[in-house]
């Protein structure tokens, strides 16, 4: 191909996914105010068991009938940006329905996962209309992913970084494709004045750096590379658990995963869906909350996730973690009032997401860009994700 057709090919493929991705957030938020946020609904606990099994059941019907992806034998966490599986549009109407089935179920998934495939299966469609060979098929999916992910994030370099990092090895010549496709989102999300994460948890930045800062931070680090881990033992249980009484039945895979959810959210809806809006009021009191149920929300939401992506729910887990992270923060800030709120939750999340999605740079714009990080806050976050991915290798080499 030449220089003019890539180019062609670039602004075509980050135009057409980054209006899909307006579209499909704007569609899901429409759908959220409807169902979950109209007075009846809110006013009558019992329709939460009632809203996830209901939505739990699409989820199944499209799993069934309609081919949807799924995370049920993905390997790595950062197979939720593409399914898992190979890439294969005609799975589209599947993955779009159980999309929104997904994140409309209460269940503990963020929208980053589908959004990725549901992009994917769109550049692969686009790709064969542009009669790419097949040896060249797969290589600008990054650049839709780019497009759409830096349009929600708010950041023109983001997934450029993630999507990079994610192709380890692929050529300097790709990191310009990407580059160009994440423009093309935030550019679009920027003049439009689309909603985008960018400062959606605005700290106070810390004035300067103390020599104690360096000491949280490494702990932080320590505290945040845990959380990862027990995703990982999380998901690797709660697999073996389905995989032993449920099989492939995936009606009732899924199905009991709803009542799992249902029951637990019941009782503490601060869990329900990604968590990108329920933080707020622990955000903003505390407090109110205290210590131990903090830490009781940090571990459901976790355990929520991993039952949710291996029953059959479509979805990502960048804000759940994150969403447990700062419960953690939050219950340490109760403890040592002494210490920057800043450092205690956006130390662990980058820690955390780091050795979650083994993508340390990724993980350190991204708590940035959505924590609002200073300078010097960014500092302490370089650190505290070397130290999460370095605790993570000396663990894999412990059990392996």
């Amino acid at each position: 191909m030449t220089t003019l057709q890539i180019v062609w090919r670039i602004l075509v493929i980050g135009l057409v996914t980054i209006i899909f991705t307006a579209f499909w957030l704007g569609i899901y938020d429409v759908l959220f105010t409807l169902i979950w946020a109209n007075n009846f609904v809110l006013t009558h606990r019992f329709m939460i068991p009632v809203g996830v099994l209901l939505f739990s059941l699409l989820v199944g019907l499209c799993q069934k009938y309609l081919r949807a992806p799924n995370m049920i034998h993905g390997g790595k966490l950062s197979d939720t940006f593409t399914g898992g599986r190979k890439i294969d549009a005609s799975t589209f109407p599947g993955a779009l329905l159980s999309s929104y089935g997904s994140l409309l179920s209460g269940a503990s998934v963020g929208p980053e996962g589908p959004l990725g495939i549901l992009v994917s299966d769109i550049t692969i469609w686009l790709e064969k209309r542009f009669k790419i060979s097949k040896e060249n098929l797969f290589e600008f999916i990054p650049v839709g992913l780019a497009s759409a992910y830096n349009g929600i994030i708010g950041s023109p370099i983001f997934t450029a970084l993630l999507t990079t990092e994610l192709q380890a090895g692929k050529s300097l010549q790709n990191v310009g494709w990407n580059l160009t496709g994440g423009i093309i989102g935030f550019t679009f999300f920027s003049v439009l004045h689309l909603k985008v994460f960018a400062n959606y948890i605005p700290f106070t930045p810390i004035t300067s750096l103390k020599f104690e800062y360096f000491l949280y931070a490494i702990l932080l680090g320590v505290i945040g590379a845990g959380v990862a881990i027990f995703v990982g033992v999380s998901f690797k249980f709660s697999n073996k658990v389905m995989d032993r009484y449920f099989a492939n039945r995936i009606l009732l895979r899924i199905m009991t995963a709803g009542v799992i959810t249902s029951v637990v959210v019941y009782f503490f809806p601060e869990v329900m869906f990604a968590g990108e809006s329920q933080i707020f009021p622990m955000i903003q009191n505390p407090a109110a909350f205290g210590v131990w149920l903090l830490l009781l929300l940090a571990i459901l939401k976790i355990l929520l996730m991993a039952i949710a992506f291996k029953s059959g729910f479509l979805g990502g887990p960048t804000f759940p973690i994150l969403f447990s992270c700062t419960m953690i923060g939050l219950a340490l800030g109760l403890l040592f009032p002494g210490i920057p709120l800043s450092i205690l939750v956006l130390c662990i999340e980058v820690a955390a997401i780091a050795l979650a999605l083994n993508a340390p740079l990724t993980a350190i714009l991204l708590v940035a860009i959505v924590g609002s990080a200073d300078s010097n806050v960014v500092t302490l976050l370089v650190l505290s994700s070397v130290v999460g991915i370095g605790v993570g290798k000396l663990v894999k080499k412990a059990f392996t």
